[in-house]
């Protein structure tokens, strides 16, 4: 059973999302919360399994809040996905760097949302290829000089090779194929590279491809 929390302040919002939720076999609300300070003393408590999280909260906004949950180790397991109003929300691309898993716009279908939080549960990130390559478009475009390479040291060749194309928003799929391996064989070679990095998902990696330099500003085809 996958478990849901819900942080809106639009009791509306919630409600159409819980009636949706709680309506399938393996997904569960299990709380709701109108304000950041609510919310993350709620995921405190229960632990969800994926967080709905809508940017703009009162007393603390979703950005805070999921800083807060992403900085805890504690709620390691937790994915938090933001809410925003628009795809290209200002705030999305800080969504990513403070540690969120993904975004969905409010008033996405009903079967891209179960979709949604699913695949963050699976360990999928950004959700969309069409909005991850925007956003890590967005990404390059404010990007700083890289890092030295620092943590990517202790990835080997293949594994640095396999964070460079999760960087460029390229899927496990899409990464088999460009290096002649399988999906599954794509997909464990990214599970370790998590590992070693201590990265949350998928969407933190990219984040530490373009850090570290593995990727540049430019390089998305």
């Amino acid at each position: 059973m996958i478990r849901v929390l819900l942080a809106d302040d639009q009791s509306l919002v919630r409600a159409g999302f819980r009636a949706l939720l709680d309506a399938q076999s393996d997904i569960e609300v299990v709380a709701e919360a109108a304000d950041g300070e609510e919310a993350v003393r709620s995921i405190r408590e229960l632990r969800p399994d994926v967080v709905l999280m809508d940017i703009r909260m009162p007393r603390l906004d979703g950005l805070a809040a999921t800083r807060e949950v992403t900085g805890d180790a504690g709620l390691h397991g937790v994915k938090v996905v933001m809410l925003t109003t628009f795809e290209l929300d200002e705030y999305v691309f800080e969504a990513i760097r403070s540690g969120a898993s993904g975004f969905l716009v409010k008033d996405t279908e009903p079967e891209e949302l179960l979709r949604a939080v699913r695949a963050v549960v699976a360990g999928d990130a950004l959700l969309s290829p069409g909005v991850t390559r925007r956003l890590i478009a967005e990404f390059a475009a404010r990007s700083k000089e890289p890092a030295a390479a620092g943590e990517t040291a202790r990835l080997t060749e293949r594994e640095r090779e396999v964070m460079a194309l999760v960087g460029i928003g390229l899927s496990n799929e899409e990464i088999a194929r460009r290096l002649v391996v399988s999906p599954l064989t794509a997909k464990t070679h990214v599970s370790r590279t998590m590992v070693k990095l201590g990265a949350r998902d998928r969407a933190q990696l990219v984040v530490l491809a373009y850090e570290s330099g593995l990727v540049r500003p430019g390089w998305l085809g």
